[in-house]
């Protein structure tokens, strides 16, 4: 844990993301985890939402879209409960966290944040190392 009590510093967790969004492509929890030399674990997991909401905290107040609905489940694409506990309220979404309307959500969402980076790649993202 980082002095401010999170799993890994949000600057390399943005980094990753915004990465993520260059490609084009969500990244699962597993995956965001082990580049941050970490194995999956559900507390892990937990940690990671908490990085995540700072990230979009600080994307919101530069004007960027979103960053945390690129992480997701690798069981059905869709991020999991902490994202749709706040992210979901924030686009007046009140349906179910799975199936069609769920996903056509988070489709929408995701497709901001790559029209966003990958016409704007030097805003300071960066690539993950490793």
């Amino acid at each position: 844990m980082s002095e401010a009590g999170l799993l890994a510093d949000p600057a390399e967790v943005r980094a990753i993301l915004v990465a993520s969004a260059q490609a084009g492509q969500a990244i699962s929890y597993a995956e965001v985890l082990a580049l941050l030399g970490h194995d999956f674990s559900r507390p892990k997991m937990r940690a990671l939402c908490k990085v995540l909401s700072f990230v979009d905290d600080e994307a919101e107040e530069r004007g960027e879209p979103e960053l945390a609905v690129l992480v997701v489940r690798q069981s059905d694409g869709l991020p999991g409960q902490g994202w749709w506990v706040g992210g979901a309220k924030k686009h007046g979404y009140a349906g179910l966290w799975e199936g069609p309307k769920a996903a056509k959500l988070i489709r929408k969402l995701q497709r901001q944040a790559f029209e966003f980076w990958q016409s704007s790649p030097g805003r300071g993202g960066g690539r993950p190392q490793g």
